[in-house]
């Protein structure tokens, strides 16, 4: 405890701009621990689910039994619950559905993120211009007239130093949160992808084997026949 307010004490020395700095952490932390909830929760793949779906001609009911075991926030049975209760539409259609879909989970996992990338690039500034007031601090105390008290020039370069140090602290601790939630990001819409493109080759071998019949093309005759009336 002794230790926390020695701690407190030594930051009130880096001026007002501490406060901010401190508020900035603090929006930084919550974020990142948000954020750590939420992949948790949203990015666990069994590995039975991606054995499955890495097999060739694997069962439909089977990949709907394992994703209904899966919670409803999972983004894997989101996704795979779209290709699979459109495998009976043409290929394009599910494609198309299943690119909607993880547009949808790439906002919610990138949601905050932005925050900490403010935090990153906004830190540091916010340090320097605790510097560049500490500083004006110290010049205008060994610039005035009379003798000059050491405790106050060195009061001014103090919140100079650590201003800075504090902001750059802050700005490390965000960027390395942003880069780690940033690339798993990344890596999930990747295996989400080429896991999705097994699953649409599935659907395509299922229609050409006659499993799952595509919509009947309408005939050339019959669109021009069509547009003749129109």
């Amino acid at each position: 405890m002794q230790q926390l307010a020695n701690a407190w004490d030594a930051l009130r020395y880096g001026g007002p701009m501490v406060y901010p700095l401190l508020l900035l952490g603090v929006m930084a932390l919550i974020i990142m621990l948000d954020r750590a909830v939420t992949y948790y929760r949203t990015l666990r793949l069994p590995a039975a689910l991606l054995e499955l779906v890495e097999t060739y001609g694997f069962a439909w009911t089977e990949l709907d039994r394992q994703l209904h075991a899966l919670g409803a926030a999972n983004a894997y049975r989101r996704f795979f619950g779209v290709i699979a209760e459109n495998r009976e539409q043409p290929a394009w259609w599910v494609e198309s559905r299943a690119e909607d879909e993880a547009g949808a989970i790439e906002r919610l996992l990138g949601r905050g993120l932005w925050v900490l990338e403010t935090v990153v690039t906004a830190a540091p500034l916010m340090g320097l211009l605790g510097t560049i007031t500490g500083m004006m601090q110290a010049f205008k105390v060994i610039g005035g007239s009379g003798l000059v008290a050491p405790t106050e020039v060195t009061a001014g370069v103090a919140q100079a130093l650590i201003a800075t140090a504090l902001g750059l602290l802050i700005a490390i601790f965000a960027l390395f949160g942003f880069n780690f939630y940033a690339r798993m990001q990344t890596q999930a819409l990747d295996r989400m992808e080429r896991l999705g493109s097994r699953l649409v080759d599935h659907i395509r071998l299922d229609q050409e084997n006659g499993e799952h019949e595509a919509p009947p093309a309408v005939p050339a005759l019959a669109q021009r026949e069509a547009r003749a009336r129109r």
